[in-house]
C-alpha cells in the first residue's frame, strides 16, 4: 500500500488492485470509485507520488513493469503507460521538475534512475554499490545530491542505513550516516 495527496484528495494504491481509491484530505470519506489504472491483470500497483507543478499522479507498477502517468486535473482522469521499465520499483519521489525512481533488476542490483517529468527521458542512472540492499525511497536535495534508505553497509549486510550519494563530473561518492 501507498499513499500521496494533492490538494484536498488523498490518493490510495493497495497491493494487486488496479484502482487508485480516492478520498476527501479532512475526513477520509471515499470519493467515486477510484481511478482505474489497467492494461492487463494483474496490475502491482507499489509507489505513488503527486505533481503539484503538472496535476499527474505517477505510479509504479511492477506486474507491467512500468510507471503510469495519471492526469488528474479539473475532476476528469486519464492515464497513460508513461515509462517503460524493464526494472522492479522500490521506491519513487518528485521534486518539480525530476522523477526519482528507486529500482532493482536481477541479481539484487539496485539503481538511481532521474527522469525529466516533462518529457520522461532518462537524465541519470547511477548503479548504487553492492552492498546496499533492500533500498527504499530516495529523495534529491536542493543541492542536487541524492538521499536514500537501504539494508547493507560495507562493514555489515543487516545494518540499515541513510546514505548521501553525491555526483560530481560523472564520479560517484557515497557517505554512509
Amino acid at each position: 500500500m501507498d499513499v500521496t495527496q494533492l490538494d484536498d484528495i488523498v490518493y490510495v494504491i493497495c497491493l494487486r488492485s488496479p484502482v487508485i481509491k480516492m478520498f476527501t484530505a479532512d475526513t477520509l470519506s471515499p470519493l467515486s470509485e477510484g481511478i482505474h489504472v489497467e492494461e492487463q491483470e494483474p496490475n502491482h500497483l507499489v509507489n505513488i507520488v503527486a505533481s503539484r507543478r503538472d496535476r499527474q499522479l505517477y505510479v509504479a507498477d511492477n506486474a507491467g513493469r512500468c510507471i503510469w502517468r495519471v492526469s488528474v486535473s479539473d475532476g476528469r482522469h486519464s492515464n497513460v503507460k508513461w515509462l517503460t521499465e524493464n526494472v522492479h520499483v522500490s521506491g519513487m519521489s518528485l521534486t518539480s521538475r525530476h522523477l526519482l525512481v528507486m529500482s532493482w533488476r536481477r541479481p539484487a542490483t539496485y539503481y538511481l534512475r532521474q527522469h525529466s517529468t516533462t518529457d520522461g527521458q532518462l537524465l541519470r542512472e547511477v548503479t548504487l554499490p553492492g552492498y546496499a540492499k533492500y533500498v527504499g525511497d530516495a529523495v534529491e536535495t536542493s543541492r542536487g545530491t541524492f538521499v536514500f534508505g537501504h539494508v547493507g553497509t560495507s562493514q555489515n549486510e543487516r545494518q540499515k542505513a541513510v546514505s548521501e550519494l553525491f555526483i560530481l563530473c560523472h564520479c560517484h561518492f557515497i557517505i554512509n550516516h
